[in-house]
């Protein structure tokens, strides 16, 4: 292994990959564990970022095979597309005294499921960058770790004070799930979309994700 300025370069793409990643992981973490009590939020984040990591792991030895297959990423994104308008309906249950969703088991549950449908698409970013190398891979991997926990402390906090995040949250969600669907080798197949019809599609999942959800929250307080 030789620290030239190559190499140096890969490591500092991989920060920056990570960076960026842990962004929609700790969305999906700290939206899902937002209404657990404070000790359990704890322990939600440090097991959600755990289990974010391990099927990153799990992931990079199918990542390629899994890309191909069709409807992986089509029914990924729309499981995505539910959890993002869901958190929306949860998230006031707690304010207006209703029911709350609020068990560790059911966040795990919502992290699981949005961890494997996004960690295809981000594992390949890190595998990318680190062309074949395993310590740059596994480095990648081991920061992905601290950046995701403390990402999602952070949000889950931001989002004790300011619940507008929580809308911004599921938005973000909404875009990803978005352009997994557009991007799903049957859907590209079938559709041929262009790049500025998956950009449309991104925005206007990211509106309709918002939308619904609040009309959702409406409805239920009648």
């Amino acid at each position: 292994m030789e620290f030239n300025a190559g190499f140096l370069l890969d490591i500092l793409s991989i920060v920056l990959i990570d960076l960026l990643l842990a962004g929609d992981n700790a969305v999906v973490i700290a939206l899902a564990v937002r209404n657990l009590p404070p000790a359990q939020r704890r322990l939600g984040i440090s097991i959600g970022a755990g289990v974010a990591v391990v099927l990153r792991i799990v992931v990079t030895f199918f990542a390629a095979q899994l890309l191909q297959m069709s409807y992986i990423k089509l029914v990924g994104g729309l499981a995505l597309l539910w959890i993002a308008v869901k958190v929306i309906v949860d998230s006031k249950a707690e304010e207006e005294g209703g029911e709350v969703a609020a068990s560790l088991w059911q966040a795990m549950w919502i992290i699981m499921v949005a961890d494997i449908t996004m960690s295809t698409d981000n594992i390949l970013a890190v595998a990318g960058a680190s062309k074949g190398n395993m310590f740059l891979l596994l480095f990648g991997l081991g920061l992905s770790i601290p950046f995701v926990v403390f990402t999602s402390g952070l949000l889950s906090r931001l989002m004790d004070r300011y619940p507008v995040i929580i809308y911004i949250g599921s938005a973000v969600l909404g875009r990803v799930a978005a352009e997994m669907i557009m991007t799903d080798p049957w859907f590209t197949r079938t559709f041929h979309p262009a790049k500025w019809m998956i950009w449309t599609a991104e925005v206007v999942s990211a509106a309709a994700v918002v939308l619904v959800g609040w009309m959702l929250l409406k409805r239920k307080r009648h």
